[in-house]
């Protein structure tokens, strides 16, 4: 008989570790074992295919799993052919059905509350102290002293603008004493503030200037890469920025701002290679908007239940697709052009559209001019416009159109033509000649016209055409074909409905509408990848995937959230717009936490849960649980999703400005510094690494936003045998710019960075792992940039003295933010004289001072080295 429990047990700490280890692996998502599961309490609670329940809560004597884990028949016993359980897991598992076998969320999937502060002592400086000092005592650590000034102003510059801090910043805080609070909102007004966070967040949404696969030609979507620098440096609220990204283009009226933040989603991969079936590719693109908006804005693997149930978490098989579903109905197929595209004009035409735009207001109404104004920016009718009512019966009273595309197809649906003896079809054309084909209810059903029209030859002209109609209501499909047109996409843009209320199109092309009209929605001009939904009436139908797999399709599904997380929203509209607005909801337990996380991992070099990508049952437990919530909770009701005031309080706190010195005691009780009783050393980014060797030789140039730019790179590196593609360097200061700016190909990306573990981004990374190899020495050693650098900062710093240890005391310092040490001073000295003595240091010079260049290349050679340092790649 089994003794009362002092404490109830608890499902999360207790029960679910034993299951995760021992049963689910048999009994959970993935297999159901004599149909029994244990990921959901209801299937657990369930008749086995035995007809016996292994769980009958409050009675032990008559569950079948206590009777199983008991048995000493290994052909009975579980876990089936393997190590048994231990008597202090039967224990804990029987205890808890005698108890009732209560269930519990996973700490994740609950919502965000606001903390009890613990109390504060003589050394903390801020609630966030407060939850760490707590969790020392825990531990038996204790924290360490102040950094000095010199350590504290480099790591602030390095963890907020990404660079280390300008002299005058410094000087400022070391010999000024300007309090620090100054000091980090200066740094976080900083223009280079949005470009050292907008590095972490191009891994996460996997930003490059290519397409990706074989192919892997160029994307214009440098646009994207400059919005969410600006967003950080304005610093928009994170649940704005969220929204923005996911549904912009249904914000009512979307700015151009709005639209291209929508490209979050259009940086996934398109297959431009031949013989590929674009739809595969479509959905490939799909479920990877699917998966990033889980690991990168919920910190949760989801990818997984695209095959089958969460092995270990709540989540449903057809949870997945009707989480899709919300994604399905974009308007980009894979195709080479990358439609829906957003199309960037030059001032002129800007004033040009603008006049287009209040000519139709005038004459027509606000909501017509709103289209048009769409159309010519994104070659995209608005999701209300493809109906039949403005097309047939002479009814051309609103202002429409129809698109062209993938073979020149284009559907009416629903139309009624019950008591109506034909229907009246106005074409304006201004395009080459081809043939229009009208047929009923398919695109290859009866044929109900052909139209022939001719090449207008660059002028306007209107062809009208009557039908006979039966009875009934069908879809019409029309569809354009013209011999002449080299591809498909020469059907791209094109309209043919131009109609204004109560004008025709002749009096419209008096006026020179039509014609700027035209010349604007043909021009060729700059673009960016954009997300647009289909129209209500092309509205895709999204299945569960049977095994996951694409081609092998199974129940209808609608839009939905899974059931195990918060309510979505009750009056949001059941698409991007409403997911977003169910994201960033109060109620939802997961992205304010995952932010928290992501930025505390930037500052501190691990988070508060190590798994970013998984904040799940199997991710790493959080070691301060209770900060996590009390910050998450923070972000969304006092800092109102503002994270410049996160950050700004996470580096106020004593925790932050610790010094990073290794205390042998300390070090054997935390070796991986867990509990914040130092400041962690932490290797910089790969960014980091080239924009600090650069700041500090003076080469870097601080020129923001635009194309891609490709500073030195080896050659050999690009094989591109599509295009003939080559990296081409940069000229002038784009060759020095920030790291955030360099040309990314998938294939082939930057080198160098990429040996600091950069990311190829061909799908969403959450968090980079950090290595420490002998090619990162080889880099900062021998790569062309670094050697140039180099160079650069010991004849930037040869002009200030002509004193050799001067010299090098300054460049040491410039590079590290400190005076050298004896012993260090003793060593570079002796390694420049060394160098400048070596015969083969002398070079042949033009200008004939060979000696100069000597002790130039000896002193490029300290400054290598320097560069080269632990301490100067290494954050603390």
């Amino acid at each position: 008989m089994l003794t009362p429990s002092a404490t109830p047990i608890d499902y999360n700490t207790q029960v679910k570790p034993i299951l995760n280890k021992r049963c689910i692996t048999c009994h959970g998502g993935v297999k159901r074992e004599s149909d029994f599961s244990l990921l959901f309490r209801k299937d657990a609670l369930a008749k086995a295919k035995s007809g016996k329940a292994a769980i009958i809560p409050g009675d032990v004597e008559h569950s079948e799993l206590v009777r199983r884990i008991n048995e000493s028949d290994p052909e009975e016993r579980m876990t089936y052919k393997k190590n048994p359980l231990t008597k202090d897991e039967i224990k804990i598992l029987t205890q808890w059905i005698k108890e009732g076998a209560r269930w519990g969320d996973h700490w994740a999937y609950t919502k965000v509350e606001q903390q009890k502060l613990p109390p504060s002592t003589s050394w903390t400086k801020n609630d966030i102290d407060r939850f760490i000092v707590e969790k020392m005592n825990e531990h038996d650590l204790f924290p360490s002293p102040q950094a000095s000034k010199e350590i504290l102003i480099r790591r602030l510059g390095l963890d907020i603008i990404g660079l280390p801090p300008e002299p005058d910043l410094k000087k400022q805080f070391v010999k000024e004493s300007v309090p620090v609070e100054t000091i980090i909102d200066s740094l976080l007004n900083s223009p280079h503030y949005g470009e050292r966070w907008a590095s972490v967040w191009l891994d996460l949404a996997r930003y490059a200037d290519t397409k990706g696969y074989e192919r892997d030609d160029s994307r214009s979507v440098w646009h994207y890469r400059d919005w969410v620098i600006k967003a950080f440096n304005r610093d928009m609220p994170y649940d704005s920025f969220l929204i923005e990204q996911l549904a912009g283009d249904l914000l009512p009226n979307p700015t151009e701002s709005q639209y291209i933040a929508t490209a979050f989603h259009r940086n996934t991969m398109t297959n431009d290679e031949g013989g590929t079936e674009n739809e595969e590719f479509r959905t490939a693109a799909t479920l990877d908007r699917v998966n990033t908006t889980w690991e990168a804005l919920m910190g949760t693997t989801f990818a997984c239940v695209q095959c089958h149930s969460h092995p270990y978490d709540p989540f449903r098989h057809e949870d997945y697709y009707k989480f899709l579903a919300f994604f399905n109905n974009t308007r980009d197929e894979d195709t080479y052009a990358d439609y829906p595209l957003y199309r960037h004009l030059e001032k002129e035409d800007e004033s040009k559209l603008k006049e287009i735009t209040q000519w139709v207001e005038q004459n027509a109404s606000k909501e017509k001019a709103r289209e048009i104004y769409q159309f010519v920016k994104t070659g995209e009718p608005s999701i209300n416009s493809l109906t039949a009512d403005h097309f047939v019966n002479g009814e051309l009273s609103d202002t429409k159109w129809l698109i062209f595309r993938n073979h020149g197809v284009a559907r009416l649906a629903h139309v009624n033509l019950t008591g109506k003896n034909y229907l009246t079809f106005k074409f304006a054309s201004y395009k080459p000649g081809g043939v229009w084909t009208i047929h009923l209810d398919h695109a290859d059903g009866p044929l109900v016209k052909e139209i022939l029209v001719p090449d207008s030859k660059g002028k306007w002209t209107t062809e009208e055409t009557k039908i006979s109609a039966s009875d009934g209501v069908h879809d019409l499909y029309l569809t354009y074909a013209n011999p002449n047109l080299k591809k498909p996409d020469d059907n791209g843009l094109m309209f043919d409905w131009f109609y204004f209320s109560g004008y025709s199109v002749r009096q419209v092309a008096e006026h020179n509408i039509g014609k700027n009209y035209w010349e604007l929605v043909t021009k060729e001009v700059p673009t960016t990848p954009i997300m647009m939904e289909n129209p209500s009436s092309m509205k895709r139908v999204t299945q569960v995937f049977q095994r996951g797999n694409w081609l092998m399709k199974g129940d209808t599904v609608q839009p939905e959230v899974p059931a195990s997380l918060s309510e979505f929203p009750k009056d949001a509209p059941r698409n991007r717009l409403g997911l977003s607005q169910w994201m960033v909801s109060k109620e939802n337990p997961l992205v304010a936490r995952t932010i928290v996380n992501r930025v505390w991992e930037q500052i501190f070099g691990i988070g508060l849960v190590e798994t970013l990508e998984d904040m799940g049952t199997q991710g790493i437990p959080p070691t301060h649980r209770e900060l996590l919530d009390h910050l998450a909770f923070q972000l969304m009701n006092d800092y109102h999703w503002s994270l410049k005031k996160l950050i700004r309080e996470i580096v106020l706190s004593a925790t932050y400005q610790q010094d990073s010195k290794v205390r042998k005691q300390m070090f054997q009780k935390d070796p991986q510094n867990k509990f914040y009783a130092r400041a962690s050393r932490v290797r910089l980014s790969a960014e980091q690494v080239r924009d600090q060797t650069l700041a500090v030789s003076g080469l870097l140039s601080k020129k923001m936003f635009g194309p891609g730019v490709m500073p030195y790179q080896p050659g050999g590196i690009w094989l591109s045998p599509w295009n003939g593609a080559t990296w081409v360097r940069s000229k002038g200061e784009d060759q020095y710019r920030r790291a955030i700016y360099t040309y990314w190909k998938r294939t082939a990306p930057y080198p160098s960075m990429m040996t600091f573990d950069g990311s190829a981004r061909e799908v969403c990374t959450a968090r980079r792992i950090r290595t420490n190899t002998p090619l990162q020495a080889l880099v900062t050693l021998n790569d062309s940039a670094y050697v140039e650098a180099a160079y650069h900062l010991a004849l930037r710093l040869k002009k200030t003295s002509t004193d050799l240890r001067e010299l090098i005391r300054g460049i040491y310092q410039a590079a590290v933010g400190h005076e050298p040490s004896p012993e260090e001073m003793k060593s570079l000295t002796t390694l420049y004289n060394r160098a400048s003595s070596k015969p083969e240091m002398k070079q042949t010079a033009n200008t004939g001072n060979s000696q100069h260049h000597k002790e130039d290349d000896a002193l490029m050679l300290v400054a290598n080295t320097i560069l080269n340092l632990d301490e100067f790649v290494t954050k603390n």
